[in-house]
């Protein structure tokens, strides 16, 4: 929802007059519930400008931010750890177990 497509503001609901005709609703009764709706209407218009400055801070911030990559896998270290852990086998359960493993 943009602020540009609000068609009415907190002021021209206060100063809308409505003619009276015989069997009308109660004037005063009218008055105080469209005082309640200026009051919602004002605070969901503040809500909607501050989230609308936080999102273009966000973006200017997301903007500068530098685009990092992933970092890729380093398969010699993977090797290195399987090396070790294939040495740690044969310590631990001996030659036999590391030749019935080949």
């Amino acid at each position: 929802m943009s602020l540009n497509r609000i068609q009415l503001s907190g002021k021209d609901i206060l100063e809308k007059d409505f003619k009276t005709a015989m069997r009308g609703y109660n004037q005063e009764e009218v008055d105080e519930f469209l005082d309640v709706v200026i009051q919602d209407y004002d605070i969901f218009k503040q809500e909607i400008e501050r989230l609308q400055a936080e999102n273009e801070k966000l973006r200017k911030n997301s903007a500068e931010q530098p685009r990092t990559r992933a970092p890729q896998p380093n398969t010699q270290v993977n090797y290195d750890v399987l090396k070790r852990l294939s040495n740690l086998e044969k310590a631990v359960f001996g030659k036999k177990f590391a030749d019935a493993g080949e």
